[in-house]
């Protein structure tokens, strides 16, 4: 299965439109008939991130599976997490198509998407009919706001208030650069306004989960002071680093380079990973950070945790390297782990901390 995706299924693939392709793909994950990478339940790939159990620290970011049509599938694949979404109150058709480039020169993905997806009913009544029994693994829901909304800090709080008994974390998504505005919830007072209204309602909820904010990669070092300061003065678990970049910078692919949307791949490797490191110094040892963005190999999955992130996550990486990629991540990390002395992915972590915090974002 996985030669027959990099020596032919990938050619096929790409023929197709982006969006049918994906699809496609969701429906073969979704049999859980793929076969599962052979170390995703190594015992020393366990770690516990905000007070949660995971099998090993290799997640699938949102996006990817939005309306939680293949979390079971995903997770036998051999990923530890699957964070479904970005999902909205209302069922919301996104952009218009044409809205998903392969810039395949540069190992690369354009989405300008909007938020696409069946909203909160939807979602909430696949994870209700979920046969948890199905094996190990977490998994988040990633909430965002309509985009005609009125009131978007609402509709977070609204994510919150009917995901807590149904995820095993929330992730507030401010970051996503398709929906016109959504980044200004970045802004010190937005977010200190946003934070505290979620841990309003996370105190309401039935049950109390792990939430983390995730941020965007275009950030200027007082903003991200800025978030560090809310997020060190809100009741937050955590952070992920980061969002698609509006950066074009060193593209190969001159004729899509010009699409709007937010970058995501092989490109946004470095400027989010430097990120994520700066965010380790800043936020100190004990928030949880999850590091995804440009992971297409596993040397790359053993770089996010050497710059300080406790779980990596993946999602365009797949588009050119298929399940192996899952395998390969995941075999990384172990040999690094021996070669370091390391019992687990925790002990691993920070090793490079100051090495990426030291390169330009």
């Amino acid at each position: 299965m996985i030669d027959l995706y990099r020596c032919g299924g990938r050619r096929a693939a790409f023929a197709l439109d982006p969006e049918l392709a994906h699809g496609l793909t969701l429906k073969a994950i979704r049999t859980g008939l793929l076969p599962g990478a052979r170390h995703a339940g190594d015992k020393s790939l366990h770690t516990t991130v905000a007070g949660l159990s995971f099998k090993n620290p290799l997640g699938v970011a949102a996006g990817l599976d939005k309306n939680g049509e293949a979390l079971d599938g995903l997770l036998k694949l051999g990923f530890g997490h699957v964070e479904a979404g970005t999902v909205t109150p209302r069922p919301q058709p996104g952009n218009p198509k044409p809205r998903l480039f392969r810039l395949v020169k540069d190992e690369a993905v354009i989405n300008r998407m909007g938020f696409n997806n069946d909203g909160h009913d939807a979602l909430a009544a696949r994870l209700e009919r979920r046969d948890r029994s199905v094996g190990p693994g977490i998994i988040g829901v990633n909430i965002g706001a309509n985009k005609t909304s009125e009131d978007r800090i609402a509709d977070y709080v609204a994510g919150i208030t009917r995901f807590s008994g149904l995820a095993d974390y929330l992730t507030v998504n401010i970051s996503s650069p398709n929906t016109p505005g959504l980044r200004d919830l970045q802004a010190r007072a937005e977010l200190a306004r946003l934070l505290g209204r979620v841990a309003e309602a996370r105190e309401k909820a039935a049950r109390k989960v792990p939430v983390f904010l995730k941020i965007a990669p275009d950030l200027t070092e007082e903003g991200l002071d800025d978030i560090v300061a809310e997020v060190l003065n809100s009741a937050l678990d955590g952070v992920i680093v980061s969002n698609t970049t509006l950066s074009r910078a060193g593209l190969r692919e001159e004729k899509l380079a010009g699409e709007a949307g937010g970058l995501s791949g092989a490109p946004l490797f470095e400027r989010s990973t430097a990120l994520l490191a700066r965010m380790r110094q800043r936020l100190g040892p004990d928030l949880a950070l999850i590091g995804v963005g440009g992971v297409n190999s596993g040397a790359r999955a053993v770089e996010k945790i050497r710059a300080g992130a406790d779980l990596v996550q993946i999602y365009s990486g797949m588009t050119y390297e298929g399940p192996q990629l899952i395998e390969d991540s995941l075999t990384a990390i172990i040999a690094a782990m021996r070669e370091a002395g390391a019992s687990s992915p925790r002990q691993l972590r920070d090793s490079g901390v100051a090495e990426w915090a030291s390169k330009p974002f």
